[in-house]
């Protein structure tokens, strides 16, 4: 099985398979956390089951993640990455911790949605770091089978935390205790991250060059200008702008789908009135997602390489633009979840590719700042896309017309990309080498 022969390519290097088990654990315990979250504001009886309040609920969850992306940024080009990841988890458990007693002793309420936000802004930071970090323990061409590998079985982590947060709602009776003791069960994967994270070594996953505490003030002082110049130097390069931004046009196409997925899951193949019955199917409906995100694990080493990068990129969108084609004519149980799973294998081969392209042709002084625009644009597509969803889906989340203009612009992208990457292949030579450390006007 192929997944099995690039873990053994993978394997002998030790310090990637500290980081993967830090990301494994640290994913799992993301999982089980945000689907306790999914369960408050989309699943329980009294909340969001119209297209407006869903899109609301996932604009409240993500435009905080669009302002720690810049922080991200500059700070995973100053401060030891592993540093980040060691005290980031522990950072979290000490939030979900405080979560978990404010449900038992007050139950939900404003502190809990402020300190859940907090939590999962510092989900995305560790995430940055562990992506940036990645180019530090895997090189050569073992880079891309590392970028189809590791994402994808994080996501699959994830998957497993999710299932054991959704299997203690559906088995504990209802109550601030089940709530509660799902998110300490959280908690205790967090620590266990942390715990992992130190067995490497503090200086190891970079940055390859680090600036005193006047030069860091500094930098944070005029971050808006750090990212300016690393929009710049992205732009410059050519190959790594244009992934972020394919990037943020999938995630924009893929979040309406999403909302519509929790819609029709709720409104129209279960009893609007059960939400227990509405979880149970957009589980199903995420589990055929996860099986595309398998697939492209396996496909994405075997085809790219014969494709090119960008060639699996304009396949990743063909086949997205299929499985929209699909929904246009029928939301009927069978035919969603096969749709599901060829937008997973489409969502999922695309984000390797673009991982893959922004890590190879970025110099790693400029690594954190790129995945930091990253995070920025993932998130706030989303947002985008929650605000077009809440005006253009009915609230059963499916509708003839807005599915063929997603199929229509999953064809555009693939069309437009491939022109693209034809005219420019490679990345773009800039003058001189990249500096070590922010260029002048940055700090």
């Amino acid at each position: 099985m192929q997944v099995i022969a690039d873990l053994r390519a993978l394997w002998p290097l030790r310090d990637f398979r500290r980081l993967f088990s830090v990301r494994l654990v640290s994913q799992c315990a993301d999982g089980m956390f945000q689907v306790g979250l999914a369960t408050l504001f989309f699943f329980s009886p009294e909340n969001a089951s119209t297209a407006g309040g869903v899109a609301a609920a996932f604009a409240v969850l993500l435009l905080p993640f669009t302002i720690v992306g810049p922080w991200a940024g500059v700070l995973l080009d100053r401060w030891r990455r592993r540093q980040v990841l060691l005290v980031g988890n522990l950072v979290r458990v000490a939030l979900t911790l405080t979560i978990a007693l404010l449900m038992v002793t007050a139950g939900v309420g404003p502190a809990v949605y402020v300190l859940a936000l907090v939590a999962l802004s510092v989900n995305r930071f560790l995430l940055s770091a562990l992506s940036a970090s990645l180019p530090q323990v895997v090189g050569g061409p073992l880079l891309l089978t590392a970028n189809s590998l590791v994402p994808t079985l994080g996501t699959a982590a994830a998957g497993v935390g999710g299932a054991v947060g959704f299997v203690l709602g559906w088995v504990l009776p209802a109550g601030r205790v089940r709530d509660a003791s799902a998110l300490v069960l959280a908690a205790a994967t967090m620590a266990a991250a942390s715990a992992l994270a130190a067995r490497l070594g503090r200086d190891r996953l970079g940055p390859d060059e680090r600036s005193d505490a006047a030069e860091l003030r500094a930098e944070l002082g005029t971050l808006a200008r750090g990212l300016v110049e690393g929009a710049r130097y992205l732009v410059a390069r050519g190959t790594p702008a244009r992934a972020l931004g394919m990037m943020a046009y999938t995630r924009f196409l893929y979040g309406v789908v999403f909302i519509a997925s929790i819609l029709i899951s709720r409104n129209l193949l279960a009893d609007p009135q059960d939400a227990r019955e509405g979880l149970a199917t957009f589980a199903t409906v995420l589990a055929a997602t996860a099986v595309g995100f398998a697939a492209a694990v396996v496909l994405t080493p075997t085809v790219s390489p014969r494709t090119g990068v960008h060639g699996w990129i304009v396949l990743c969108l063909s086949l997205g633009a299929v499985s929209q084609a699909v929904l246009a004519v029928t939301y009927e149980r069978g035919p969603l979840l096969a749709a599901a799973a060829v937008l997973g294998l489409a969502a999922q081969g695309t984000k390797i590719a673009v991982d893959t392209i922004v890590q190879r042709d970025t110099a790693d002084a400029y690594r954190g700042r790129a995945f930091a625009l990253y995070d920025v644009l993932y998130n706030a597509a989303f947002v985008g896309a929650a605000a077009l969803a809440a005006t253009a889906l009915p609230d059963t989340g499916w509708s003839r017309g807005v599915f063929a203009v997603l199929t229509a612009g999953y064809v555009v992208g693939a069309v437009t990309y491939g022109a693209a990457a034809r005219r420019h292949p490679e990345a773009t030579p800039v003058p001189g080498p990249a500096p070590a450390t922010a260029p002048p006007s940055a700090s």
